[in-house]
């Protein structure tokens, strides 16, 4: 909800800007990691038994395809109106 009400006059062309600057932003940050610290269990106390490039691999693509396809139907709902 918090996200929605920051985000209400936030343009079309600006939320495009945003979702391409974080991509690169989680793009760069794996990189400073080794393979050691991205896939090993025991990196990461605080992932859980999991590894940290299981989240970069699993949750920043989930996240990114679901602000994809946000982009996408909001851009269809402009072009309607």
């Amino acid at each position: 909800m918090e996200f929605w009400k920051k985000h209400q006059k936030t343009s079309l062309e600006e939320a495009t800007k945003i979702l391409h600057k974080s991509h690169k932003d989680i793009l760069e940050l794996a990189e400073t990691f080794t393979n050691e610290e991205l896939f090993s269990k025991d990196a990461y106390k605080w992932v859980g038994g999991s590894t940290l490039g299981s989240y970069f691999v699993g949750d920043a693509s989930s996240y990114y395809d679901w602000a994809m396809k946000k982009l996408k139907a909001h851009q269809k709902n402009c072009k309607s109106k």
